[in-house]
């Protein structure tokens, strides 16, 4: 029984069931009964269904449980909750486990950054859709990822919300002794305790452990209270309960895991785990690892440096070396396993690293990656040829039933199948060719007028909270083309290479007859001084008064604000240095809701524009400077960008019928839908998990 189980009015009880199943994020019906109750707090409490009906008053639930209406809708929504749960086996055994450091799921349960996460939740979803008995794991970070704040000079501050998990659609896991039940890990000289949380996606659990309990001291309490917070030895203590406590919690929890997929290095210390497990019953070092390698599999998603993580060796041996010894395995073994070739990183650990020779089958999450990861690291391997690298690639997609928006998903249920979004993965795409100018048009419209009206909403509180005029929003215009920059704020994400040239793009912006204008969006991290500095520069010159209206930039890029900004935008604009974007999903989102990518040929959208661009009608555009080095090619891609613009894109949009349709750019958006959507969704990525790389023999219960 859920510990915020909620005393509702017997006409209304089915909510309690519905809130606290995550399948309500992704059924837009559902998402708008919660909003009917009351938009007010639906909107304040981050779209938190169990906080929503906390706050109401018995007068309130009394007065919904009155109106027939409602209730028909209540009885609607628990019918389709039922259904989906039976078809695909609420209940069954576990057998994958899918560790990830971060998961979006909800926006409610801030426990991700950005697009590792997203793609996490995306997972999970699809793994529900398909039936898959998986269950994923991750940690509850009390304070989650920093709120961002961006005050009257540009520069981003972090500010932390505390969760409450009791008024979350959360619940503790309890004993049969009526105990939550929590985990051991041991530590240097102590042991630290986990509770586990679970939160239902669907049919697939999702745990999450949190350290936040009263056995624990003070300092141990808030291991797990930032996502990527603290010194690098908070890190690898949150690393420590992630992998080895994950472990140990599937196990306190009956799970029998066949499969354990290390979704990124964080979760590596699950070979920590099983490693000493295997020796217990092998005896042999040689014969444990390969019982390892049987059960383990890897995605990396960077080919960024930083983004792999690297642990000193006292750090390691002070945490790592007793339990290691007791266990019979010589340390120099099992810390060659954490070694690189990097001259820069000798001696050091590097979780990549382990998670690579420990693993059954690893692999990128694009076709250009896989390439990249292989060259990456095939020195580790001692591999003569790239091609010899034991590493795969499956391409990443996105969960389309969260991310579709309402007008596109009424057009798709009329022109691609009335059912699309119980078997996206399945469907023939190829209706999209077909649907009419006007309601495609029409739709496109609704979600771009959604789209501003939400970003105007948040310019003008960001501006009160500064105590500044609201000099971006108002200009707004909802018939503009636009076009948006929504990324983490790494460099070499180049969110600043749109202004290159400023003189130009006030040309291209402030054309009366054809308006152009930018939306941007994105986080730095809280050490990364140099991606602050990028948004510090688009926010200048969203101030500059040829910029006013045309350039905005929104504060606290979250899975909310992305929904608005893939449903409404007409171009996506994605320009990292080649070949530093593993994959990349929103312009994937984007796309299936008829915008247009305008992107450097780098992660997914390498593999989109040659592999699925065959059609009349391009899927968008691409900028290809592949061989030159960084200077030259900020250089060159700026030039292509501003040309694309001035002749192609513009001058595109804004080609118009006698009845105001630009008909030649729905020609493209038709063209990308129906090549785009049929492959780059978490259904095909996830069935090519479950069939090549989990060796699992059925892929769904549709």
């Amino acid at each position: 029984m859920s510990e915020n189980r909620l005393e509702l009015p017997g006409e209304l009880s089915a909510l309690d069931r519905i809130a606290n199943n995550l399948h309500w994020s992704w059924s837009g019906e559902t998402r708008g009964l919660f909003g009917r109750i009351d938009l007010p707090t639906w909107i304040r409490s981050h779209n938190n269904p169990v906080r929503l009906l906390m706050e109401q008053s018995h007068s309130q639930l009394d007065a919904l449980a009155a109106d027939p209406g409602f209730v028909e809708a209540v009885r609607s929504r628990a019918e389709e909750l039922d259904a989906y749960l039976a078809k695909r086996g609420e209940g069954s055994a576990r057998r994958i486990a899918y560790f990830s450091a971060e998961f979006a799921i909800v926006e409610c349960i801030r426990v991700y950054s950005g697009g590792l996460g997203v793609l996490a939740g995306d997972h999970l979803k699809s793994a529900s859709d398909l039936g898959l008995p998986l269950a994923g794991v991750g940690l509850l970070y009390r304070d989650g990822y920093f709120t961002q704040q961006v005050d009257a000079d540009g520069r981003q501050h972090e500010a932390y919300r505390h969760l409450e998990p009791d008024s979350l659609p959360l619940r503790r896991e309890i004993g049969s002794d009526g105990e939550p039940i929590t985990v051991a890990i041991e530590f240097p000289g102590r042991t630290v305790h986990a509770r586990i949380w679970r939160a239902d996606v669907g049919v697939v659990p999702l745990y999450l452990l949190d350290t936040d309990v009263e056995s624990n001291s003070l300092a141990d309490r808030h291991i797990t209270d930032r996502l990527y917070g603290g010194d690098l030895e908070h890190r690898l203590e949150q690393e420590l309960v992630l992998g080895v406590g994950g472990v140990r919690a599937l196990a306190a929890l009956g799970h029998e895991i066949d499969t354990y997929h290390l979704n990124e290095g964080h979760a590596a210390f699950v070979v920590v785990e099983q490693l000493i497990a295997a020796m217990r019953s092998t005896g042999s070092v040689d014969t444990a690892l390969e019982t390892v390698r049987e059960q383990l599999v890897f995605t990396t998603h960077t080919p960024v440096e930083a983004g792999h993580d690297y642990f000193p060796p006292d750090l390691m041996h002070r945490y790592f070396g007793e339990i290691i010894e007791r266990s019979g395995i010589p340390w120099d073994r099992f810390y060659g396993l954490g070694m690189t070739t990097e001259p820069h990183r000798a001696g050091q650990f590097c979780m990549t690293a382990i998670a690579l020779r420990c693993a059954r089958s690893s692999n990128g999450v694009s076709a250009l990656h896989g390439r990249v990861s292989r060259s990456m690291w095939r020195d580790m391997f001692g591999a003569l040829s790239v091609e010899d690298v034991p590493i795969g690639h499956v391409t990443n997609g996105v969960h389309l039933p969260t991310w579709v928006g309402p007008s596109m998903t009424r057009l798709y249920e009329e022109h691609v199948a009335a059912d699309w979004r119980d078997r996206n993965g399945e469907v023939d795409w190829s209706g999209a060719l077909d649907i009419p100018d006007h309601p495609l048009w029409q739709a496109r419209r609704e979600q771009r007028f959604r789209l501003i009206d939400h970003v105007r909403g948040i310019l003008r509180v960001q501006a009160e909270a500064r105590g500044t005029p609201d000099l971006g929003g108002n200009g707004l215009d909802p018939d503009a083309l636009t076009i948006t920059f929504a990324r983490r704020f790494a460099t070499y994400k180049r969110a600043v290479l749109l202004l290159s040239d400023i003189d130009r793009l006030a040309a291209i912006v402030g054309s009366i007859e054809r308006p152009v204008q930018f939306i941007f969006a994105g986080k730095a991290h809280p050490k990364d001084e140099p991606g602050k500095d990028f948004i510090q520069q688009v926010f200048a010159a969203s101030r500059l008064a040829a910029m006013r209206g045309r350039i905005v930039f929104v504060e606290n890029y979250d899975a909310e604000l992305a929904r608005f900004l893939v449903q409404g935008s007409d171009m996506w604009l994605n320009l990292p240095r080649r070949p530093l974007e593993a994959s990349g999903t929103s312009g994937m989102k984007s796309t299936a809701n008829g915008g247009l990518n305008i992107s450097v040929t780098d992660g997914w959208w390498a593999e989109a524009w040659e592999d699925h661009n065959s059609l009349e009608y391009p899927i968008g555009w691409a900028i290809d400077s592949e061989g030159m080095d960084a200077s030259r090619q900020d250089e060159a891609d700026a030039e292509t960008l501003y040309r694309m613009l001035e002749q192609d894109i513009v001058p595109l949009f804004y080609q118009r019928d006698e009845t105001g349709i630009p008909m030649a750019w729905l020609d493209r958006v038709r063209s990308a839908i129906a090549q785009v959507c049929p492959f780059f969704n978490t259904d095909r990525m996830v069935g090519e998990y479950a069939t090549d790389i989990y060796r699992l023999r059925q892929t769904a219960a549709r």
